[in-house]
């Protein structure tokens, strides 16, 4: 195990910032490169509680798309770079239903320019008197491969939606159109979500907790901490369940935790 690794499993939970040299402001900026696919298949196998740590951890507490909730309790982890949608209040006169004729609609045109992998995500500036979308459009969506939805408002056929198998996650189920009151106006710009901020290309995490947003520019490096994190709490939640206490072993101050840990892995093949 790297001294790196060690550093993560002994800071975890405690507060503790892995050590390292500060990031510089070329460092900081947000980072459009493509998602690779070691990254999108660590980060399948870790929660959004786990990589909600590893964000706390660099000073960022506001990731997780608040009040959102999986539309299937069987659906599957979503990862994807976020493509975004802003709606913002409807203007009665400008918001009519004629307006679908408009091939450059946002709505329309979002579902159909969202890439595949990326995740669709809606600010409905948290307000799901009306519906984001509804099971067409997130048919759509799913067949054209990608990975996911999310809206701070509602979804109507939500049933049908469930049923489908696609990642989505929304506040509650919405039956009136979004004409009613969501205007469609930008695609593909930084948005809120459930009071978290989403850049377009950021990565999105979820699970059965909810919804979190990693930075770009963090994406493998939180991919590769988290991933390193899940195997040991996985060895620690079978030691809990064994009998053992957690004082020494979760964080992991007692150095007999980290020798148990790395028997473990080797067990395990982790």
């Amino acid at each position: 195990m790297s001294p790196e690794s060690i550093t993560t499993i002994v800071s975890m939970d405690s507060g503790l910032a892995p050590s390292g040299a500060p990031r510089n402001d070329d460092q900081r900026e947000h980072d459009m490169s493509k998602l690779s696919e070691a990254t999108r298949t660590k980060l399948k196998s870790v929660s959004t509680a786990t990589v909600a740590t590893a964000l706390f951890k660099r000073g960022l507490r506001i990731q997780m798309i608040q009040d959102v909730h999986p539309l299937g309790a069987d659906q599957p982890t979503m990862v994807g770079e976020a493509f975004t949608l802003r709606y913002m209040p409807a203007r009665e006169d400008l918001n009519t239903i004629d307006v679908f004729k408009d091939r450059s609609h946002p709505q329309r045109k979002a579902v159909e320019d969202c890439p595949p992998g990326a995740v669709l995500v809606m600010d409905s500036r948290k307000d799901a008197r009306a519906a984001s979308a509804g099971a067409i459009l997130v048919t759509r969506l799913m067949k054209r491969g990608v990975a996911g939805v999310v809206t701070d408002g509602g979804f109507r056929d939500s049933a049908e939606i469930a049923k489908l198998g696609i990642p989505a996650y929304h506040h509650r189920p919405s039956a009136p159109t979004n004409l009613t009151l969501h205007q469609a106006i930008e695609i593909n710009v930084p948005i809120g979500c459930g009071d978290a901020p989403v850049f377009p290309g950021d990565v999105i995490l979820g699970d059965s907790d909810g919804v979190i947003v990693i930075p770009a520019h963090l994406a493998d490096e939180i991919a590769n901490e988290t991933f390193e994190m899940t195997a040991f709490e996985d060895f620690v939640t079978e030691e809990v369940g064994k009998g053992r206490g957690i004082f020494g072993l979760y964080p992991a101050t007692d150095p007999q935790t980290l020798t148990d840990f790395a028997e473990w892995r080797k067990k395990n093949g982790r």
